[in-house]
């Protein structure tokens, strides 16, 4: 069988750390790159292994290459206009989050990929990440009743590439914003205070979703958080989930006891973590992260196999919520 094919647009830190080692892993073959440099270009396709195209304009690339999808990372306010033109191309995207920098040029997009007829996926890697995705059939699945409330918190230092709230929101925060869109639904009403001093960023979050559920978001974008986490607590109404730094899903079932369950060990947990073995190499993280999972997901929506889940239309959802986080935290 062959391997699928993918032209790529972009070569920078993010890209070759992360979606070019995934992509590989998932199976793909990539076939051409284009850059603003095509030495940049060269450099990026012998370091890959790749015996492609190397390019300095996208457009070229995409009039002469033939394959079964493009990937683009790039400059944020650079990405919608380059998704547009893949899709006028009538070919398969996946883009890096965010793509559009508001909702209504997330809108035109969705709308545009629908009117071509071409799939095109938003890079939310969170969505594809093991412990979310274990997460997520467990509130499907429905095995500890309905979800009630959450907590939630993600923290890193994001002075080096965010001047503000809207860019720490955008850039940074959107993915945990797009996976509680993805876990719990529409969002009815927003909350939220901040404490926000130029690019060090503090704040908090109160949210009440469509069906019910509640819960708080505490975001940090400081240097005090050097060492990036996150953490997400589920609360259940026969128990409890805590998904601990993309490693460690902890989920607890109600329990009762003949007797009073401190004069033993009674209590249980489910606790589910991956293993450690130097055989990872350098993929674990990617593995962990999602990065490989949604590179798996993208190959299968080229080959018509799925839809995406992250798709164009869905992130309409996400940069509206955004939108709606920073009117609140400015009221």
């Amino acid at each position: 069988m062959t391997p699928p094919s993918i032209c790529m647009i972009g070569a920078g830190f993010h890209a070759t750390t992360n979606i070019y080692p995934s992509l590989i892993e998932a199976g793909a073959t990539i076939k051409a790159v284009a850059t603003r440099n095509i030495e940049n270009s060269k450099k990026t396709l012998l370091r890959f292994g790749s015996t492609g195209n190397a390019y300095d304009h996208h457009i070229t690339m995409l009039e002469e290459e033939e394959c079964d999808g493009v990937i683009v990372v790039a400059q944020p306010q650079d990405q919608a206009r380059l998704v547009m033109d893949c899709i006028k191309s009538g070919k398969h995207v996946f883009v890096e989050k965010p793509l559009g920098m508001t909702k209504d040029e997330a809108q035109a997009i969705a709308d545009a990929a629908e009117e071509a007829g071409v799939q095109v996926m938003v890079g939310f890697m969170k969505r594809y990440a093991p412990v979310y995705k274990t997460l997520h059939t467990l509130i499907q699945e429905e095995e500890l009743g309905a979800v009630r409330s959450f907590e939630a918190r993600f923290a890193v230092d994001s002075t080096p590439f965010c001047e503000n709230d809207e860019q720490y929101l955008k850039f940074a925060a959107i993915h945990i914003v797009d996976l509680l869109r993805y876990l719990f639904g529409e969002v009815r009403n927003v909350k939220g205070f901040k404490n926000s001093v130029g690019p060090h960023i503090s704040q908090c979050l109160t949210l009440k979703f469509q069906n019910g559920i509640v819960g708080t978001v505490f975001l940090s974008g400081m240097t005090a958080w050097s060492r990036e986490s996150e953490r997400l607590q589920v609360t259940f109404d026969h128990g409890f989930a805590e998904a601990v730094e993309i490693e460690t899903l902890r989920i607890h079932a109600s329990q009762t006891f003949e007797d009073l369950p401190w004069k033993g060990l009674k209590e249980q947990d489910t606790v589910f973590t991956p293993s450690a073995s130097p055989m990872s190499g350098t993929m674990r993280d990617l593995y962990l992260r999602g990065f490989t999972g949604e590179m798996t997901h993208f190959l299968a929506c080229c080959e018509g196999k799925v839809t995406p889940i992250s798709n164009a239309r869905d992130n309409v959802g996400t940069m509206s919520l955004c939108e709606d986080i920073l009117k609140a935290l400015e009221s």
